[in-house]
């Protein structure tokens, strides 16, 4: 049996160490089997994150059939692109999604919600690099559009903040830019709102930088089998 707390908790420990902020640390569960996900919520691990939907939804529904309670304690973060065509399946399973990339989908999402009457959270994912192998809004979109991105707001979906990554190439240096970036625009424009930056090769400066969650996996859990995994 993996002592997957042990190194969960050694990490929320070095979060704190790292900023006087509140920082939530997603045991990101993603390819991994559904006794991993159980023996890790047996041991405490309340804060889950998964890239595909149809995995999230047999891993957290059979988790939720056999610990009830699990259906008030546990948070399940989506952290892939949020596509409009399977949006719809987020709902009760999901708690937060951090990858709102268009306008499109934040509509869609937000009617959705209303209909579903099912509470989710909401990052909307930034292109901090330009690079157009990444989804999401440019700083300078976020900013034309600042008094009216709140209209996407309802009851059952709720504004939690911004999403950002480094460049694919994982260079640190451009990271602290990327992420220096968006630190400083969410202070000077939108003060309210949390961050979702950082993984495993660079939540320490994430955290360093202000942000309110990072999404940690193979450091938790171990070298992901990827094979073939839909959306």
């Amino acid at each position: 049996m993996s002592d997957y707390i042990s190194i969960y908790k050694a990490i929320e420990n070095e979060l704190k160490s790292l900023s006087k902020e509140n920082t939530t640390l997603i045991a990101v569960s993603k390819t991994k089997p559904y006794e991993v996900v159980r023996e890790a919520y047996i041991q405490g691990i309340r804060e889950f994150g998964e890239n595909y939907i149809p995995e999230a939804i047999e891993k957290f529904t059979r988790l939720r059939e056999e610990f009830p309670e699990a259906n008030g304690n546990v948070n399940v973060h989506h952290i892939g692109p949020v596509q409009s065509g399977t949006l719809r399946k987020l709902f009760g399973v999901f708690s937060y999604t951090h990858g709102v990339g268009s306008f499109s989908s934040l509509g869609e999402l937000a009617k959705r919600a209303e209909k579903e009457k099912k509470l989710i959270r909401y990052f909307l994912q930034t292109n901090l690099t330009g690079e157009n192998t990444k989804h999401g809004f440019s700083l300078e979109t976020l900013l034309e559009n600042k008094n009216t991105l709140s209209k996407y707001q309802n009851e059952f979906c709720i504004w939690e903040g911004f999403m950002g990554m480094g460049p694919s190439s994982g260079d640190l240096l451009e990271t602290k830019l990327a992420f220096t970036k968006l630190s400083n625009f969410r202070k000077e424009h939108f003060p309210t709102l949390q961050l979702s930056m950082g993984m495993s090769g660079d939540y320490t400066m994430a955290v360093e930088l202000g942000s309110n969650f990072v999404r940690i996996g193979s450091k938790i859990f171990g070298e992901r089998d990827y094979g073939t995994h839909s959306v």
